[in-house]
């Protein structure tokens, strides 16, 4: 056991070292954690902390500040070393030290601490225990494999594998993995593939229609998993999950701007071709329309599958496709039936 192996060690103060960080989890804080860190009584001066520093930096690789405490080891705040370097020798700690510090907590999940670091641009947070006593630090060289391993799931969970799996596992896993989103797409396509039905007497009259269809679905999945990707990466990142105003109108904008472009050039390439006026006036309006709608859907559905708490990278790819696919065909044939 654990406490086997830490009674084996002739250096007491590394098993205790070592007993403390086993208290934790290692996907909390606590777990992530080094004890080794540069801290300073608020009462002392400037001269005692530099005789300090040289005693505490023999066990620190990378020093970013100095940590203030007071007198019972709790965090008050941290005092950056060219602060230190300037002042004067008998300048007290308490009038140069910056009260403002960002902390975690001992128990805090790995992830959060990864998004804490990330959202504040961190290249070290202090750890207290839950009277706010300093235990120790983590840096970014200690948190980086969580961001690259969260950045991998992320990007896993946006093509629709549902486990945290990789190339070398087995063959069951992988397929596990992938097959519960995979059915869900299908169930979207048959149920597209019903609908398209519907206007099966359309497609009769206009046969041309059926050449335009890929390029309507397409567009609108496009268009929708850009959309969700910037959605749920701010997410992800711990970014604004409002329904604001502001971000909707600046997501129609963007939308209109380039649904309008695809829709110019659809219509001056199928004019060059020689297709009908009206089928390209069809394909081209039905174009700028699905890239609006899909936009929305798109910045829409992670925000409301995150309020509910279902991972949006996860289930935002199959809702957005199969919702795309089936009004992108709606509005095509809609406006069809109008000029037809």
């Amino acid at each position: 056991t654990g406490e086997e192996v830490i009674a084996l060690l002739t250096n007491t103060e590394k098993a205790t070292y070592i007993r403390d960080l086993l208290h934790y989890d290692e996907d909390c804080a606590g777990g992530l954690m080094a004890k080794e860190l540069v801290k300073a009584n608020i009462n002392w001066t400037i001269r005692q902390t530099i005789e300090e520093i040289r005693k505490q930096t023999r066990a620190v690789e990378k020093m970013y500040s100095v940590y203030v405490v007071d007198d019972i080891g709790r965090l008050i705040g941290r005092v950056s070393l060219k602060k230190i370097i300037l002042a004067d020798d008998h300048t007290l700690i308490s009038d140069i030290y910056d009260e403002e510090v960002v902390a975690v907590e001992s128990y805090l999940s790995d992830v959060e601490v990864a998004e804490l670091m990330s959202k504040y641009d961190l290249e070290a947070v202090p750890v207290v225990n839950i009277q706010g006593q300093l235990l120790g630090r983590i840096t970014i060289d200690d948190i980086v494999d969580v961001i690259t391993e969260q950045a991998d799931q992320e990007r896993q969970a946006m093509a629709g594998i549902s486990d945290d799996v990789e190339e070398d596992d087995n063959v069951w896993l992988l397929s596990k993995s992938r097959l519960p989103w995979l059915i869900i797409g299908m169930a979207g396509g048959v149920a597209g593939s019903r609908f398209l039905g519907l206007f099966e007497n359309l497609i009769a009259l206009v046969p041309t229609m059926a050449f335009f269809i890929p390029l309507i679905t397409a567009t609108g999945g496009n268009v929708g998993i850009q959309s969700s990707s910037l959605v749920v990466q701010s997410l992800a990142g711990g970014g604004d999950d409002s329904f604001s105003f502001a971000r909707f109108f600046k997501s129609f904008v963007v939308s209109l701007i380039n649904g309008l472009v695809l829709a110019v050039l659809v219509f001056g390439m199928n004019y060059i071709f020689g297709e009908e006026l009206r089928m390209v006036i069809v394909v081209s309006a039905a174009l700028m329309g699905v890239v609006v709608v899909a936009s929305f859907l798109g910045t829409i559905t992670p925000l409301i599958l995150d309020r509910f708490g279902i991972n949006p990278a996860i289930a935002s790819g199959p809702f957005i496709t199969t919702a795309n696919d089936l009004i992108g065909l709606a509005i095509y044939f809609s406006l069809a039936y109008l000029l037809y």
